[in-house]
């Protein structure tokens, strides 16, 4: 199938078979994100998508996870989400999980027993963008939940069979919130315990809405230091059992590992890396599509190479 837009997975799918089923992300208002604002959201038809699986089980394959994209896949209407999940069925019936991206407001919209049937069709993981511990900036982010609707979302989810896995972002408080972000985090993660975290370190980019904050001085965004520092609070704090993956882009550094297994290892090169990053940078943009940056000579701004 031709993709269209750029391929977006947690690196937990890296091995999945990627099936489209829609282009760009049907809600697409998260100040932050860039990912999908150059797409007209549009559904794939069903008969596009069938073809596809034909195609691949055609060459042999034989996918035992698959991932659906793109954005809030699980926001599709309740009898198309089915429709696929059970030719995906018919072509792979040794397929073991059907995962994909959603958010709470997608799983808010379903009965518990929609949520079972979705569980019961091969529905395993789903990752949500959580982003923050503190109800404010999910407001001011425009991520359509709070903290207590997405609690609640996640005790029905857990309790129709699937795994909840979840997407936060460090210096999404902005600067000087960090520790309280993280201490908020780390209280709803404990108690929800997802199967995967994945850190993205907050990307700023100049066509985004929240650049726009950036310049009329409503949001004063963290430095790389100030991240590196959230990210030690939070990882501090973490008691549950949960594969943890946080990516620092801009800095090139990256921090993994099996939480608490792992807590004292991974806290020593958060440590290391915290020590040598001055406190005088400030923080990133990018200009452009994404990847492919470069730094710029002279500073902490990032740009697009085009």
């Amino acid at each position: 199938m031709e993709y269209e837009g750029q391929i977006c997975r947690a690196p937990m799918e890296r091995a999945s078979f990627m099936l489209p089923i829609m282009v760009g992300c049907s809600y697409n208002r998260c100040k932050f994100c860039n990912l999908f604002r150059h797409l007209s959201y549009r559904e794939l038809p069903l008969e596009q998508i069938e073809q596809e699986l034909k195609r691949v089980k055609g060459v042999g394959g034989n996918p035992k996870r698959i991932f659906l994209g793109d954005g809030n896949a699980f926001a599709q209407k309740n009898d198309r989400l089915i429709q696929i999940l059970e030719m995906i069925q018919q072509y792979f019936p040794d397929c073991e999980e059907i995962n994909m991206d959603a958010t709470v407001t997608s799983i808010r919209k379903r009965s518990d027993e929609e949520l079972r049937k979705f569980g019961r069709l091969g529905v395993r993981h789903l990752y949500l963008g959580i982003e923050s511990g503190l109800d404010d900036v999910l407001a001011f982010m425009e991520k359509d939940h709070n903290q207590e609707q997405a609690y609640e979302a996640i005790r029905r989810l857990k309790h129709a069979g699937m795994v909840f896995d979840a997407h936060i972002m460090t210096g999404v408080a902005g600067k000087g919130r960090g520790a309280e972000n993280a201490k908020a985090l780390a209280e709803f993660l404990n108690q929800t315990e997802p199967a995967h975290v994945v850190n993205f370190s907050m990307f700023l980019h100049k066509e985004v809405p929240l650049y726009q904050n950036i310049l009329d001085g409503s949001f004063i965004p963290a430095s790389e230091r100030e991240n590196l520092v959230e990210e030690r609070c939070l990882l501090e704090r973490l008691d549950a059992d949960i594969l943890y993956d946080g990516f620092h882009d801009f800095i090139r550094f990256r921090v993994r590992g099996r939480l608490p297994r792992d807590k004292e290892k991974m806290l020593s090169r958060l440590n290391e890396v915290i020590g040598r990053t001055p406190e005088t940078e400030l923080y990133s943009y990018v200009q452009g599509e994404c990847p492919a940056l470069e730094r710029c000579e002279g500073g902490p701004v990032w740009k697009y190479d085009s």
